[in-house]
């Protein structure tokens, strides 16, 4: 009698770290585990230890894994990882990334934590809405019709180099008055930093601090931000905004300043419901999770899942 597998390997990949894990057709996260990833070594390395992270979590499940689910940066396709600037690769195709011999699903990693947010989290059901993670950069997953939105040529998104303000300071990328150079987690601290004379601050100092420069900032931060959603919500009419990453672990600090300018900035419609994250830093892994299952012929997964993913044991 033949042995159908029964959980798939999920890893959502980051530039400083990667978390995996096993993932059961009941949504059971059986396990979780942690490692950093070896960017500074070069592409080669990062294939190679994926591939060996991979290879490892396979080894604590019960037979061979029903498929893999992968949330990699930069352009990518579901069978190849075409390009990422903060990792060096081009070109990589999906069964580089494994020598299990069974199907490989890849997603963008902002857009596979949007899918899981949509179909286990803050979106669920909801067919149109932003999911927008800020943390060191910022970038969006657009849910538009249930699926995330890659667009022509996988570049949907990013909303973090949409210019709030035309005539502001210069962004990494180029432009000029990006909302990523104002509302990210890395330059609000950034900025506060240089108005208050130090060698750097982050952004936690920024929200519980009463000092006018940091008031300053949080707010030109806030104001970014709700340019940027108003802009958004005017074009796609979402039914909500989701908001994660670590900037959002500012709560009230931040919900309750961009909901009221949100409302003000579209007098003339109802502003979309503003929505904390459900998944947290989950969301990645259970996205690639979720892509796993639909490598392996199982698209229809997820959606009577009740995760909870504290019930995983963790390795780190």
């Amino acid at each position: 009698m033949s042995h159908t597998p029964a959980y798939v390997v999920a890893l959502d990949v980051g530039g400083t770290s990667m978390k995996g894990g096993l993932v059961s057709e009941n949504g059971v996260v059986l396990l979780s585990e942690r490692r950093p990833t070896p960017r500074a070594d070069g592409p080669e390395a990062v294939v190679t230890a994926i591939r060996a992270f991979i290879g490892h979590l396979a080894e604590t499940g019960d037979g061979s894994p029903a498929g893999v689910g992968l949330a990699v940066p930069g352009l990518v396709s579901e069978d190849t990882a075409l390009y990422a600037a903060n990792l060096g690769w081009r070109d990589i195709p999906a069964q580089d990334f494994t020598d299990l011999g069974v199907p490989v699903v890849l997603g963008h990693d902002v857009r596979t934590g949007g899918l899981a947010e949509s179909v286990l989290g803050a979106g669920r059901g909801a067919a149109d809405f932003l999911f927008l993670p800020i943390g060191t950069g910022i970038a969006g997953a657009m849910i538009v019709d249930g699926a995330p939105y890659g667009g022509a040529a996988g570049w949907s998104g990013e909303i973090g180099h949409i210019p709030v303000f035309p005539d502001g300071e210069q962004c990494a990328c180029g432009q000029y008055g990006c909302l990523e150079t104002y509302a990210s987690a890395a330059s609000v601290g950034r900025r506060y930093a240089q108005r208050a004379g130090l060698e750097s601050a982050k952004a936690e100092q920024v929200v519980v601090s009463d000092d006018p420069i940091a008031i300053e900032v949080w707010d030109e931060a806030v104001e970014a931000l709700s340019l940027a959603l108003a802009t958004y919500t005017l074009l796609l009419d979402p039914a909500m905004i989701v908001l994660g990453g670590g900037l959002s672990q500012a709560g009230p600090a931040l919900f309750d300043p961009v909901r009221t300018r949100l409302v003000k900035r579209l007098s003339f419609r109802e502003a979309p419901p503003l929505l904390p994250a459900a998944l947290g830093v989950d969301a990645g892994m259970l996205g690639a999770a979720l892509l796993g299952w639909r490598a392996a012929g199982r698209p229809d997964l997820g959606a009577s899942w009740d995760v909870d993913v504290r019930a995983a044991p963790l390795v780190s």
